[in-house]
């Protein structure tokens, strides 16, 4: 019997023995089934501001896991070895982690947070949801980095226990999400939306690929749709692209281009914008919008100062969105 899964927009409808295309939803007997389940190919300890989060707890290690898998086919994935693999890839080594293990080991190491990230946590989706609903429990906060391509329904049930979200607005049209990515651009656009009303702390990243998003007026328009449907605080995030995967052909963003871009965010109303991935003198930094006063300085995923004080400016006393301790 075939078995329509529900969980993202692609609503595929798989038969007996098969995968949809996140390869790791399995129609095993009529019913559809996780085959990663408590079954991690990554767990590191990071910074957080690697994910990057920049108004979520600075400073803090934050206990990092992925399982293979992705409902997304980027053709400039950096993680395509396991956002592209099969579960039963034998290159692929995976870990039993259960949710009550990545508690303990959160807690061994000293990690106040926990990350789905990687990969996609949408399609590892039973395993985040309970791995999350269990931290919650025990005072231990939960964060997706996520393309969020997922349906309203599940979305909402799996933001009852997310405390922050990174998620990729990789480009402003459906053009660029389909040639690009595999999908479409407005499932992504109201996850955001979504995000935000369920009072997730939601920062935003956009990869900026030379040739097929970089052009002014797209990222214009980019901020332009932030500031009107998740607020001027919203943090915003442009990286650089590297050639990976199946984008060998287009070189390396210049890092000129990603400061225009944040001046192009800032000149359209974004009051906390960033550069992620290259050195940038002022990209990486925290400025008060107010009196415009350095709040935190970053080198790479370094605090060198952090000024902000009971959740304000401590120059003007203007209130700093974020989630500081």
């Amino acid at each position: 019997m075939k078995v329509q899964c529900e969980l993202c927009p692609k609503m595929c409808l798989i038969e007996p023995g098969q995968s949809g295309e996140c390869r790791v939803r399995i129609n095993i007997d009529g019913v559809l089934r996780s085959v990663v389940y408590g079954y991690p190919c990554s767990i590191n300890i990071d910074p957080i501001e690697k994910k990057p989060l920049y108004h979520f707890l600075p400073g803090s290690p934050i206990l990092s896991l992925a399982t293979v898998g992705c409902n997304l086919h980027c053709k400039n994935c950096q993680n395509w070895e396991i956002s592209q693999a099969n579960p039963e890839d034998g290159n692929i080594t995976a870990y039993f982690c259960p949710p009550q293990k990545l508690i303990e080991l959160a807690e061994e190491k000293h990690c106040p947070s926990l990350a789905y990230t990687y990969t996609e946590p949408i399609i590892y989706y039973e395993y985040t949801y309970d791995s999350s609903k269990l931290a919650r429990e025990t005072g231990i906060r939960n964060v997706l980095v996520t393309a969020g391509y997922i349906n309203e329904q599940p979305w909402r049930k799996l933001l009852q226990y997310v405390d922050a979200a990174n998620i990729d607005l990789k480009g402003i049209t459906d053009e660029f999400y389909r040639e690009v990515c595999s999908a479409t651009l407005k499932p992504v656009q109201n996850a955001l939306v979504v995000a935000k009303s369920c009072g997730v702390h939601v920062e935003i990243t956009n990869l900026i690929i030379p040739t097929l998003n970089d052009k002014p007026e797209q990222i214009r328009e980019l901020a332009r749709w932030i500031k009107q449907n998740m607020g001027s605080d919203t943090p915003l995030h442009f990286s650089g692209f590297y050639p990976r995967y199946k984008m060998l052909n287009l070189p390396p963003t210049p890092l000129k281009t990603l400061e225009e871009a944040r001046q192009i965010g800032l000149s359209e109303g974004l009051n906390y914008v960033y550069i992620g991935n290259l050195a940038s003198k002022e990209g990486q930094n925290t400025y008060c919008p107010g009196c415009k006063n350095l709040l935190i300085e970053r080198v790479g995923w370094e605090i060198r100062q952090m000024r902000i004080r009971d959740n304000c400016c401590p120059n003007c006393g203007k209130e700093i969105y974020g989630v500081w301790k």
